[in-house]
C-alpha cells in the first residue's frame, strides 16, 4: 500500500444480530485484515450503546489476538479518564506480554458515553482536565520509570507499549506534539478542526523517546463494493442508521422510521449530523483509492485508519479486499 492501511472496528451489532457474532465478526475483519497488508486494527471504548460492541476494549483485543498471528491490535481508543493509568498499564503489559510487538493503546478523554452513563461507570466530571498528567503517568508505568514512589505495574513494567493521542480537536494535536507521541485524528465523525490540528501538530511536535518525528493517523469511513450503486446503497443504509443512532439515544426514544430521518436529514441539525461523515469513500474501488489518496495527500498523512462501515460483515470483509488491493495498486 502506498500509504499504510489500517482498521478502525466499531464493533458493530447489526439489527438481528448477537454481541457474540459481533464479536465472530471482528475475529473474521482482523483475519481479514491481516491477510491483505494493513497494519492494525483498533477496537473503540464505547458504553451504554446497543449498536457497538466494543466497551470492554482490552478484553475484545485479547480475544481477536488470541485468534491473529502478525497483526497490530489495540484501542483506537481507551478514554482513559474512566479508568487510574495504573489499572490501563496492567492491561495493556498483560496484553503486550502474551502478545510481544503487537499491542497499541491509543488513547482519548472523551467518556465514551452519555452524561448519565460516566455518572454510572463512577467518573468524576474533573477527570478529562487531568488526561495529560495521567498521559504521562502511564506512559512512566510502562516504562517501569514510576512517577508514585512504591508502586509498580505488574504486568506493564518495561513493556513500553507504544502510546497514541487520539482527538478531533486541537487540545489532543497540542498535546500529542507536546509529549511527542503519534497523533490520530478522528474526522471519520468530527471532521470540522482537521486541517488545523494536523498543522498544529506538526508546528508543535517535540521529539521523545518513542518518537523522533510527528506521526499522523486520519482516519476516514469507508465502503468499497464491487457496483458502485451497491456502495452507495450501503452507505445510505449506514447513514440512516448512525443518525438514527444519535438521535435515538435512551429508553423512551421514539423508534424512526426511514422515511422519518430522511426528513431530519433536510433540516439544519440533520445537514450538521450528516456533515460528520464528510469523510467517507463510496464506491469502486478505483472511487475509494481516488478519496483516500486525496485525503493523504492534503493531510500529509504517515497513515490512514478507515472504518469499513457496511452493515454486513460479508460486505465488510469485500470491502477490507477491495480497498486493500485498490491502494496497493492491484487490479480488481
Amino acid at each position: 500500500m502506498t500509504t499504510p492501511l489500517s482498521i478502525l472496528d466499531l464493533a458493530p451489532i447489526a439489527p438481528g444480530q448477537t454481541i457474540r457474532e459481533s464479536f465472530a465478526a471482528s475475529v473474521a475483519l482482523a483475519q481479514a485484515a491481516e491477510k491483505h497488508g494493513y497494519e492494525r486494527v483498533w477496537y473503540a471504548e464505547h458504553h451504554n450503546m446497543p449498536t457497538i460492541a466494543s466497551s470492554a476494549t482490552s478484553v475484545l483485543v485479547g480475544h481477536v489476538a488470541s485468534q491473529t498471528s502478525t497483526i497490530r491490535l489495540g484501542s483506537g481508543g481507551v478514554m482513559l479518564p474512566n479508568h487510574s493509568p495504573l489499572t490501563i498499564a496492567e492491561q495493556f503489559g498483560t496484553l503486550a506480554e502474551l502478545y510481544p510487538d503487537r499491542i497499541d493503546l491509543g488513547l482519548g478523554r472523551a467518556p465514551g458515553s452519555d452524561q448519565t452513563t460516566a455518572r454510572a461507570m463512577r467518573r468524576d466530571p474533573r477527570a478529562s482536565d487531568q488526561f495529560p498528567q495521567d498521559v504521562m503517568e502511564l506512559q512512566a508505568y510502562l516504562r517501569d520509570e514510576s512517577i508514585i514512589p512504591g508502586v509498580r505495574a505488574v504486568p506493564g513494567a518495561g513493556t513500553n507499549v507504544p502510546l497514541y493521542i487520539l482527538g478531533s480537536s486541537l487540545f489532543g494535536a497540542g498535546l500529542a506534539a507536546a509529549l511527542g507521541l503519534p497523533y490520530a485524528f478522528a474526522s471519520h465523525f468530527a471532521p470540522d478542526s482537521l486541517f488545523e490540528a494536523v498543522a498544529t501538530y506538526r508546528r508543535d511536535f517535540q521529539p521523545s523517546a518513542q518518537l523522533a518525528e510527528p506521526y499522523l493517523m486520519v482516519a476516514a469511513n469507508v465502503i468499497a463494493a464491487d457496483d458502485a450503486a451497491d456502495a452507495r446503497a450501503q452507505f445510505n443504509t449506514m447513514r440512516l442508521s448512525r443518525v438514527r443512532s444519535m438521535i435515538s439515544r435512551g429508553p423512551a426514544a421514539p423508534d424512526y422510521s426511514d422515511e422519518q430521518i430522511e426528513a431530519f436529514l433536510t433540516t439544519t441539525e440533520g445537514r450538521r449530523l450528516a456533515d460528520m461523515m464528510r469523510y467517507t469513500a463510496v464506491g469502486t474501488p478505483s472511487d475509494v483509492r481516488i478519496f483516500l489518496d486525496d485525503l493523504a495527500t492534503r493531510t500529509q498523512a504517515d497513515e490512514l485508519i478507515v472504518a469499513h462501515a457496511s452493515q454486513g460483515i460479508d460486505a465488510r470483509l469485500r470491502s477490507v479486499e477491495l480497498t486493500a488491493e485498490a491502494m496497493a495498486g492491484v487490479t480488481v
